[in-house]
């Protein structure tokens, strides 16, 4: 667990503290943030990546060649650059949490 942890900071990902969540950790850098499933052994299923936003976290969602961040009643389109970034979190967060 320990060397997970650290690959984490190694990354830039942080936990975020949400006390509400029992069954979840929220796991973010910058903006972008995902819920994954806290289990007796550690991590379990992560969760979909969004885009922190003033309406909560926004899930990246496509309508053909454009991609969107989208939450109740709030749509911002994402830049190739925000999309790049998000993927890129994505990745080093599944690669950190199955590590070891």
């Amino acid at each position: 667990m320990t060397n997970k942890l650290e690959m984490l900071a190694s990354l830039g990902i942080e936990i975020v503290p949400m006390p509400a969540l029992d069954r979840h950790i929220v796991f973010a850098r910058g903006p972008y943030a995902t819920l994954v499933e806290r289990t007796e052994s550690g991590f379990g299923r992560i969760g979909s990546t969004g885009m922190i936003t003033e309406a909560g976290l926004s899930m990246l969602m496509w309508r053909g060649e454009k991609a969107f961040f989208v939450a109740k009643q709030h749509e911002q389109e994402a830049t190739a650059e925000q999309v790049e970034a998000l993927r890129r979190f994505s990745s080093d967060l599944e690669r950190a949490l199955r590590a070891c």
